[in-house]
């Protein structure tokens, strides 16, 4: 086990019958990061944050959190780890504060005499304080969301994991979600985020794990992800077949014509970028004779290298 790793899973394996809903994971989520676990609903997800949490057995493999086993010494780990999983549940005649009181006064292990201070604080965290006193019925789904998360930090964290946490919330309460994860990680918490969508991952993760029918298809960084996918050369022209051999002389590779969907009669050659840099493809263009109306290159998107990937798409922003 690396001590630079806040999750660490080895071959982590769950059946349920003949079927392996999680086929054989190494998850490594560094320490600090805000790990994305991306991948489309049905792909293991969260099946595989069960596992990571103790509420459901591995059928092979080894499970870490916070360098200790888990669900060998679970109960000596577990208060170090905040989470929320498949929706917050609460009273709902009950107040926001009331509910936590509540959760907070079923740990064994908060002591009674500062209740009302953790209370207050974790309502503060989320941004719940001017709604702490309505009832949870009143709430909006974001605000229900966020009292999920001010639960998990009823104590301190040092691992907060959190299950599809916008799922079905409108544009503003995503943001507030977002906002928050962003905050507590700007703090030193690590956060491990499953999500279906890419503009939540592309917003606030470090680091991105992707799944695919039960598999770790691919982690890393952003950026290592992104780079899977090779960057793109494009050139709106009218002189099509110049652009082509142009292109082709220039030693770029994938040369293609391509179809706008913003301007269907556009006429787009691209090619994939090696090592010519976009404005000597430009001036060898027009030193052909090519008539070059727009030149762009495209870097390559998190979507792109999730569907080179996998070869499935998904919501790309809910």
């Amino acid at each position: 086990m690396s001590t630079d790793l806040a999750i660490e899973t080895v071959g982590l394996l769950k059946k349920f019958g003949q079927h392996a809903a999680v086929d054989g994971i190494d998850l490594a989520v560094p320490l600090g990061s805000v790990y994305g676990f991306l991948g489309p609903n049905g792909s293991g997800k969260t099946t595989t944050i069960r596992v990571l949490l103790g509420l459901a057995s591995a059928s092979a493999g080894t499970v870490r959190l916070l360098d200790t086993r888990i669900p060998q010494d679970a109960l000596s780990v577990l208060p170090r780890v905040g989470a929320l999983v498949e929706g917050p549940a609460f009273y709902p005649y009950l107040s926001g504060e009331a509910n936590l009181r509540r959760l907070d006064t079923a740990n064994r292990r908060a002591p009674a005499k500062t209740r009302t201070t953790r209370v207050v604080e974790a309502l503060e965290r989320v941004g719940l304080s001017h709604a702490s006193g309505k009832r949870v019925r009143a709430y909006s789904l974001g605000m229900k969301q966020r009292l999920g998360i001010a639960a998990a930090l009823l104590a301190p964290r040092d691992l907060l994991i959190l299950d599809e946490p916008t799922n079905g919330l409108d544009p503003q309460g995503t943001r507030e979600v977002r906002s928050l994860v962003r905050s507590l990680a700007a703090d030193g918490t690590t956060v491990f985020v499953s999500s279906h969508l890419l503009a939540e991952v592309e917003q606030v993760c470090t680091h991105v794990g992707v799944m695919s029918n039960g598999k770790l298809v691919s982690q890393g960084t952003l950026d290592t992800l992104r780079a899977l996918t090779k960057a793109r050369l494009r050139v709106e022209t009218p002189d099509v077949a110049r652009a082509v051999n142009v292109l082709e002389n220039l030693g770029l590779v994938d040369v293609r014509l391509e179809v706008s969907t913003d301007l269907p009669t556009a006429q787009i050659v691209s090619a994939e970028i090696n090592d010519v840099a976009a404005e000597d493809a430009n001036a060898a263009l027009v030193a052909a004779g090519v008539r070059v109306r727009a030149l762009s290159t495209d870097r390559g998107s998190l979507e792109d290298s999730f569907v080179a990937l996998t070869g499935e798409g998904f919501d790309i922003d809910g």
